[in-house]
């Protein structure tokens, strides 16, 4: 299984979406009042924390240089038609 680098920006982004999901649905199921000012300042502060932090982290790869290995093959190209074949009947 090919593993991916991890992407901080994107969990924190992750996080608050869930939480902001989770509050509207516990508003949404009469479990609590939540007024409806809440949900946007908790995205937009989420999306904005997230966005520091991924560009924190890809200042730290850049110093540090990339974490990923390179490929071990290049992709082969596309094979080119095969300009013999017959046209269809």
């Amino acid at each position: 299984m090919l593993r991916h680098e991890f992407q901080p920006g994107r969990l924190v982004a992750g996080t608050f979406l869930t939480l902001a999901g989770i509050v509207y649905v516990g508003d949404a199921g009469d479990a609590w009042e939540t007024p409806w000012f809440v949900v946007i300042p908790m995205v937009i502060g989420g999306l904005c924390l997230a966005a520091a932090v991924g560009l924190t982290a890809r200042g730290i790869r850049r110093h540090r240089g990339s974490t990923t290995p390179p490929r071990a093959r290049p992709t082969p190209p596309d094979p080119a038609p095969n300009s013999n074949r017959e046209a269809p009947h």
